[in-house]
């Protein structure tokens, strides 16, 4: 029997750059009313009743404290043309909102990035679970803006678009 070798963070980042996820701005308003923002390729639905979606943020990322803070978040799922409000978000930049057109969400009055998200997911935090260097959340959702476009995709450590439907013969 051969002894399997532990797998690096390479060999992991290398296996999961090849499952292209959609993007999303996670944001959150502190509770002095600073916006804080992040890009985030780790959301998934979890349950339909009650609504609710998970996002994975690194522990010692700053926009977490401040969700904690706010008990909610706004997941900003972005469209095809936003690939820059995706690359601001996920620079080590001091203000990410910068250049990027945003208004208070209806429900929650969270960062809506109005121009870069074709849907938004207004979220009250449910959970949180640490593992690794990762803190999930929990999010219930409640309350919901969409309109039909295309997703931005990432994957293989690039951006792309959701691709056209092929054809069946």
């Amino acid at each position: 029997m051969t002894a399997m070798r532990e797998v690096t963070p390479a060999d992991y980042r290398a296996l999961m750059s090849g499952f292209p996820t959609g993007v999303a701005v996670i944001t959150t308003l502190d509770t002095d009313g600073q916006p804080y923002g992040l890009t985030c390729s780790s959301l998934s639905s979890v349950t339909l009743t009650p609504p609710t979606l998970q996002v994975c943020l690194q522990s010692r990322s700053r926009v977490l404290p401040a969700i904690r803070r706010r008990g909610a978040f706004a997941a900003n799922l972005l469209h095809a043309r936003a690939r820059e409000a995706a690359g601001s978000f996920a620079a080590p930049i001091a203000d990410r909102f910068a250049g990027i057109a945003w208004c208070a969400s209806p429900g929650l009055a969270l960062p809506w990035l109005t121009d870069d998200a074709f849907a938004l997911a207004e979220c009250r935090l449910a959970d949180t679970l640490v593992i690794g260097d990762h803190t999930m959340l929990l999010g219930e959702v409640v309350a919901t803006r969409h309109c039909d476009d295309v997703p931005l995709m990432y994957g293989k450590r690039r951006y792309s678009a959701w691709p056209e439907p092929i054809e069946q013969s």
